[in-house]
């Protein structure tokens, strides 16, 4: 009998290293994953500033238009005018 316990013993002891090994592993990926998700989360929130930064570029350009507009009317009525006089 002393036997079959130490056989029962020695199945136990593989159970439970391989157990420990399972979950040495699933803390590892869950480090892993966790890792990824604040790489994704950091990623997100760049994208989410230059998104934000062209929407103010491109309000900025709208905002110019009609200066750069009046511009260059101005500068093509100088221009009809100076073809008029010759």
């Amino acid at each position: 009998m002393t036997n079959g316990q130490n056989g029962n013993g020695d199945r136990l002891d593989r159970i439970e290293a391989i157990v420990e090994s399972l979950a040495r592993s699933a803390q590892a990926i869950n480090n892993d994953h966790e890792e990824r998700i604040q790489t994704l989360k950091d990623l997100v929130a760049r994208l989410t500033c230059l998104e934000e930064g062209q929407n103010r570029m491109l309000a900025s350009i709208d905002d110019d238009r009609p200066t750069i507009l009046r511009r260059l009317m101005t500068i093509e009525n100088k221009v009809d005018r100076i073809l008029e006089r010759e």
